[in-house]
């Protein structure tokens, strides 16, 4: 097996997980599958097929989980503007009162030249104290009402433009729903796929897949050897504890956990449990911390796989990684060569 391949599903249980998933979907957008419909392909063409849509799913799915964070944020921002709006438009309602009463005071004693009032007034040291008071009180309230007009006018600003963030960002679920149902379309192609494959074929596929599951650690312990390098930290044991004790949980798109996850929603769910909260998404948990070499990762790290970095795992040690692999394959320890590694990230 190439050790930049994405690993398969071992034999039956891949060729069912793919059955499973295509009925799902074809149930879920109301399509009927034709059996044994598709013309004929070599049985590497239909694994290739599969490989790619797992690829493209997990893709779609972290650009999901990105955008549900970046709503949250926006919604959270948002009111968080409006009850400073509010605020604002309160204050400004009280000053503009005091200024009223500030005008009618003026208007009453602006009838009189001020030298004329003062020499007529009973108390001038009086009227000059309340003058220099009357004059101080409205330029420090002209400066509030400038202060808050001038942050109501940002705080609208803001407010209008997470307005439009959120409009965009429903452009944005929407594109990425009509992406989950391009690869629904896909799934149903590649079940026409394996419907035309016959049962000899089937049965070097079944092989295949066995072959290539020897090459790969399984998800038992019982002939894995993680090392004896420890963790990172103290935190970053924690973590890689909790992580192991989810293996066998399944694979679900946009869960992080306690029962299911997805791959960034395991080293989510997995940190906070050392008390850490980490980015939701892969490819913004690669720069949740300091970038290493691969021949320096320690148990606990973070390993980014694949260009885009659409795919995360824990570093175990001993050359291999715990993670959430894709769907139909639970939580396990894999090599840490069985994708490629785009970097290391020591939380």
């Amino acid at each position: 097996m190439s050790l930049h391949r994405r690993p398969t599903l071992p034999g039956v249980q891949r060729l069912a997980c793919a059955l499973a998933l295509t009925a799902a979907a074809a149930s879920a957008i109301g399509v009927t599958v034709a059996p044994a419909q598709a013309e004929p392909t070599s049985r590497q063409d239909v694994k290739a097929q599969i490989d790619q849509i797992y690829d493209e799913a997990e893709q779609a799915s972290e650009k999901y989980n990105a955008a549900q964070e970046l709503q949250r944020r926006l919604q959270a921002e948002t009111s968080a503007l409006q009850d400073q709006i509010a605020s604002g438009q309160e204050e400004l309602n009280r000053l503009r009162q005091d200024l009223s009463v500030v005008a009618a005071a003026q208007y009453r004693s602006g009838g009189i030249d001020p030298g004329i009032r003062l020499m007529l007034d009973s108390d001038p040291a009086g009227y000059l104290a309340r003058a220099r008071s009357l004059d101080q009180a409205t330029e420090r309230q002209n400066e509030t009402l400038r202060q808050v007009l001038d942050r109501q006018g940002r705080l609208d600003q803001r407010r209008a433009e997470a307005t439009g963030k959120l409009a965009e960002l429903d452009r944005v679920r929407q594109a990425l729903a009509d992406s989950k149902d391009e690869i629904r379309q896909r799934l149903l192609k590649a079940q026409k796929l394996l419907n035309g494959l016959g049962t000899a074929e089937r049965a070097r596929m079944a092989d295949d897949d066995a072959r290539e599951a020897e090459q790969r650690v399984t998800r038992g312990t019982d002939r894995l050897d993680l090392g004896t390098l420890p963790p990172s930290s103290d935190r970053a044991a924690v973590a890689l504890a909790a992580a192991i004790s989810k293996i066998g949980s399944p694979y679900v798109y946009g869960s992080t956990g306690p029962r299911a996850f997805d791959c960034s929603g395991l080293m989510y769910w997995s940190w906070r449990q050392a008390g850490v909260t980490l980015p939701r998404t892969s490819q913004a948990q690669a720069s949740a911390g300091r970038r290493i070499s691969l021949a320096e990762a320690r148990p606990g790290d973070l390993v980014i796989f694949y260009r885009d970095m659409h795919h995360v795992g824990m570093y175990a040690g001993g050359g291999v990684v715990v993670h959430a692999p894709y769907p139909g394959a639970p939580v396990r320890y894999e090599s840490v060569n069985a994708m490629p590694v785009t970097g290391v990230v020591r939380v």
